[in-house]
């Protein structure tokens, strides 16, 4: 791909991105915020200014992109995407160092829900509403906006959105990637509101059911209040919140399916069933302790469905002080962090559907080893499995180990304990917002010196890219023609 085609994508999405700027600055003016407006405007025009120099340069060649550059592309998209969101965050005094602003950029785009701010809920609204809507802006993917919004990526546009969806396959479940991406956003949005409105009837401040719903169908976890959902004491917007974590944590392209009346395709999904069963079961696992230790049933049910919903979805939301709970519910909650939602969603995590692979590839070698003469094959969704994609899967999840190995050697060498260490690394590489330790439950990082940031910024980044599309860089294969 020709460099000067590269920037005029690369500025064409973060001018994208700019453009999002505009809810903040509304917001900012609306609470008479007039100090930060300076902090959106100056990168919004600076970012539309080389938008517009590159077009004059490249307006007239053709875009194409073949895998390497995709992958190229949505790395430095993303890098990019993150740099852009922690301009406000530091121009605007919020955030002290650049580390700490790029730190929390990454954190939001990534939908993590770390926070290296003292006291989110002393933030201006502008910022805190800025911070809420680079998850929902991230969730989808900002890749996918751009192939979205602009069909002129058609012809590479299936190798971006490859590069930064989630799962063991990535298959378009539409003829044109534009349409599927539009798709997606569409059902994205719709829920997002449906969501606004009903907090708003649980009697949550409108604003406040903005940022909690892009939060939470992003499976972000970020809230304007400093302990997030257990400030408002409310068991309906926690209920409300369970549901759709839940929902989020599907892969969405089930929703077009629904859409189209495929039913079929819903019914014979095995990871959604997977999903579904592991949820009902987790939850039973989490409440019944809280039942024994005392907790009356009602707020048992309650709390440990909406506990199970935001670590499994990756959310990272709390509706109560978890780590004061037996040890084995908060046991099945760091099982969840590392387990993950649905391919395809918002989540993070290893995702249910490798866990089922590998489960199935389990249950066929025991039979071989019984009858070696037997020919047994893993099925999903009624299909045989490729012997690439399991292959895929083994290798995946050695590689989020390892990234889970050093990212905890990260944070011991800082001074932290074994526990706080762990669970922040399942925290950071799985975009998962939970926390034990010194980071429980408000999954606060300030304390964390600047070079530690950086690398939990990286290994945020790897994870909601799948770490194929990071770690590939460091192979020297990848640079050879």
């Amino acid at each position: 791909m020709n460099i000067l085609s590269f920037f005029r994508v690369l500025f064409l999405l973060l001018a994208i991105v700019a453009a999002t700027f505009i809810f903040p600055l509304i917001v900012a003016v609306v609470h008479g915020e007039t100090e930060v407006i300076f902090s959106f405007v100056s990168p919004m025009v600076f970012v539309f200014l080389f938008t517009v120099i590159f077009f004059i340069i490249d307006k007239n060649r053709k875009i194409s992109l073949n895998m390497r550059s995709g992958f190229v592309f949505v790395a430095m998209a993303w890098l990019s995407a993150c740099a852009l969101g922690a301009a406000p965050l530091y121009i605007s005094g919020s955030f002290n160092s650049i580390s700490s602003a790029f730190f929390e950029s990454v954190s939001g785009f990534t939908t993590t829900g770390v926070t290296a701010s003292p006291d989110v809920g002393k933030l201006p609204v502008s910022i805190n509403f800025w911070r809420c809507q680079t998850q929902w802006l991230g969730g989808m993917g900002v890749v996918g906006l751009t192939v979205a919004v602009f069909p002129l990526l058609g012809v590479g546009g299936f190798q971006l959105i490859k590069a930064e969806s989630s799962g063991p396959e990535k298959n378009k479940f539409i003829p044109k990637i534009t349409v599927m991406a539009k798709w997606l956003w569409i059902v994205y949005t719709v829920m997002t509101a449906l969501q606004t409105v009903l907090l708003c009837v649980a009697g949550m401040p409108f604003l406040d059911s903005v940022m909690h719903s892009f939060t939470t169908l992003a499976t972000g976890g970020f809230s304007p209040k400093s302990n997030g959902i257990i400030w408002y004491n409310s068991p309906a917007v926690e209920w409300i919140c369970s549901v759709f974590m839940f929902l989020a944590g599907i892969n969405f392209a089930l929703y077009y399916k629904l859409l189209t009346k495929q039913f079929s395709d819903v019914w014979q999904n095995t990871e959604l069933k997977a999903f579904a069963l592991l949820c009902f079961v987790a939850s039973v696992l989490v409440s019944v302790p809280l039942i024994i230790s005392g907790m009356s049933p009602g707020d048992s049910i309650r709390h440990g469905i909406f506990q199970v919903m935001t670590s499994v979805s990756s959310t990272g939301y709390a509706s109560a002080m978890y780590t004061n709970w037996p040890a084995v519910s908060q046991i099945v909650i760091i099982l969840l962090m590392l387990c993950g939602a649905c391919s395809g969603s918002t989540t993070g995590g290893i995702k249910i559907i490798r866990w089922v692979i590998m489960g199935k590839s389990l249950s066929c070698e025991l039979r071989r080893m019984l009858h070696p003469s037997g020919i047994y094959n893993v099925r999903i969704n009624g299909h045989l499995l490729r012997s690439d994609i399991g292959n895929s899967v083994m290798a995946f999840v050695f590689l989020y180990f390892m990234l889970l190995t050093v990212t905890a050697l990260v944070s011991a060498a800082t001074g932290t304990d074994v526990l706080t260490s762990c669970t922040a690394s399942l925290t950071l590489v799985g975009n998962n917002g939970v926390g034990f330790g010194l980071v429980a439950p408000d999954c606060n990082y300030r304390f964390f010196p600047a070079w530690a940031k950086w690398w939990f910024s990286f290994a945020m980044l790897a994870g909601r890219l799948e770490l194929y599309t990071v770690l590939m860089f460091f192979f020297p294969s990848f640079w050879k023609k």
